[in-house]
């Protein structure tokens, strides 16, 4: 009997501990992704994250001058371990939303086709293979726009792309989730504590939690100081054997291969 019930109670010790290490054996999992390809994101954020040898996904636009002109660092960049990933080739977005005065007629994705916005992000992912070699991409929804005329775009790129990001927040559960339409907290103002309350929540409900940047330290309207973005860095470093830090891809593959997914 008294056998039996130490099996029992080892069983029981052994589930709670699977339940409470959901992501690569550990407690939360927290994915730091970066909007637009801005010089700010190879002058502050990349020399931020290797000092604490942290890796970060960075969803570019392959016209950006900060890309075009700065190729040799990217090509560092992925080479350290970073993701390179789909943020389109001009960064459409409808400009027929409430507080789209910056979009351009030329890039107006309520003017687009399908067919335009599919190939402009197929082109993407081959600039990008020629720096880093991958063929296998994620993308990033620009100004979260996920439709074009009325359709979902994304549907006829599953085969292109492994998943997506969009900009709803969400802790986002190891169970049933969208790969093509994954949440994302949007950083504008919040200072360290804030950014780290976040990941404690996603520590609390054994979530995974993806951040949204920008500017980091300035280059865009939606900006985190430097300080806020060191102090996240350096909780997350300093809590490593409880926080995972994969990249957006390895995240996605990881949900994908652990979990029920759409």
């Amino acid at each position: 009997m008294f056998l039996k019930r130490a099996f029992v109670f080892l069983l029981c010790l052994y589930a709670f501990s699977v339940s409470g290490q959901n992501w690569h054996k550990k407690q939360a999992a927290v994915v730091l992704t970066y909007d637009d390809a801005l010089n700010v994101h190879l002058d502050q954020a990349v020399p931020a994250l290797d000092s604490l040898q942290l890796k970060g996904t960075f969803f570019l636009t392959a016209a950006s001058p900060a890309f075009t002109k700065r190729l040799g660092e990217w090509e560092k960049v992925a080479a350290n371990k970073h993701e390179l990933a789909n943020h389109t080739l001009f960064h459409p977005c409808n400009g027929s939303q409430p507080g789209r005065g910056f979009v351009t007629p030329e890039y107006d994705l309520a003017t687009y086709s399908v067919r335009r916005i599919t190939d402009e992000i197929k082109m993407t992912n081959a600039v990008l293979q020629a720096l880093d070699g991958k063929r296998e991409r994620t993308f990033a929804y620009p100004c979260g726009d996920t439709r074009v005329d009325g359709a979902s775009y994304i549907d006829s790129l599953k085969n292109d792309l492994v998943a997506a990001r969009g900009v709803h927040g969400e802790m986002i559960p190891n169970k049933a989730t969208d790969l093509y339409n994954v949440g994302s907290y949007m950083i504008n103002g919040q200072t360290g504590e804030e950014l780290i309350a976040l990941v404690k929540k996603a520590m609390q409900t054994k979530s995974m939690i993806v951040f949204l940047f920008h500017g980091v330290g300035g280059e865009h309207s939606l900006n985190v100081s430097l300080d806020a973005h060191r102090k996240l860095l350096r909780f997350l470093k300093d809590n490593e054997k409880n926080i995972w830090n994969p990249t957006f891809i390895e995240a996605a593959q990881y949900i994908k291969a652990n979990s029920t997914v759409k």
